[in-house]
């Protein structure tokens, strides 16, 4: 599931070439803070896929809500228990 996640958030990238250097800039839409810049756009793309998953295993690590991405819910169990169990807790 993670990486059908991942593939459709990386749908919402958008990119463009950097006037100063000629380099490539790309972020995800909705991903606040994942970004990634590089000489190539195919190495962008790589860059920013690894920052995003990076991202989200930080953030689910540490509790952290994710956004739900054309309905794919990386923590299905938010729905269904409203934070009213110890299933949301993170694990230490």
């Amino acid at each position: 599931m993670i990486g059908q996640y991942i593939s459709t958030a990386m749908g919402k990238a958008h990119y463009e070439v950097l006037p100063d250097d000629c380099s490539y800039y790309g972020e995800v839409s909705g991903f606040s803070g994942v970004y990634a810049n590089a000489a190539t756009l195919e190495e962008c793309r790589n860059a920013l896929e690894e920052v995003l998953e990076e991202w989200l295993f930080l953030r689910i690590s540490r509790g952290l809500s994710v956004p739900v991405v054309e309905r794919l819910d990386l923590i299905p169990l938010r729905s269904s228990c409203k934070g009213s169990c110890s299933c949301a807790s993170p694990v230490a």
